[in-house]
């Protein structure tokens, strides 16, 4: 479960995002209905979150360890959308290596 920062009551709000843990079993629910997009991101969480707090974000997909921003997407994926923002990055599938503020996913695969 993603979730936004919050004290209190506010912590047992309903989650912003939910994730299942293994991105093969939304093949196997999801059949051809699967979103890539969907793909992407929860392999993210489940790799990040291992070891790291990831939170929810209004400009992004994952707030992490209260410090990082980063996006999630494909090979096109442009930074407009958190070209403001600190220490923000892009999570690229389909990229081979990194270039400036582009990591590729697959790299998230040895956090775990």
């Amino acid at each position: 479960m993603l979730e936004e920062e919050s004290r209190g009551l506010g912590t047992l709000e309903k989650p912003d995002k939910i994730f299942l843990e293994n991105t093969n079993l939304m093949f196997l629910l999801g059949k051809t209905e699967t979103n890539i997009g969907n793909v992407r991101e929860t392999f993210a969480f489940n790799q990040v979150s291992y070891n790291h707090e990831v939170l929810f974000s209004e400009q992004s997909d994952f707030f992490i360890d209260k410090k990082y921003t980063f996006e999630v997407g494909g090979k096109n994926k442009k930074r407009k959308q958190i070209k403001d923002v600190p220490d923000s990055y892009i999570l690229a599938d389909d990229i081979e290596f990194g270039t400036e503020r582009r990591i590729p996913l697959w790299l998230l695969g040895f956090l775990y």
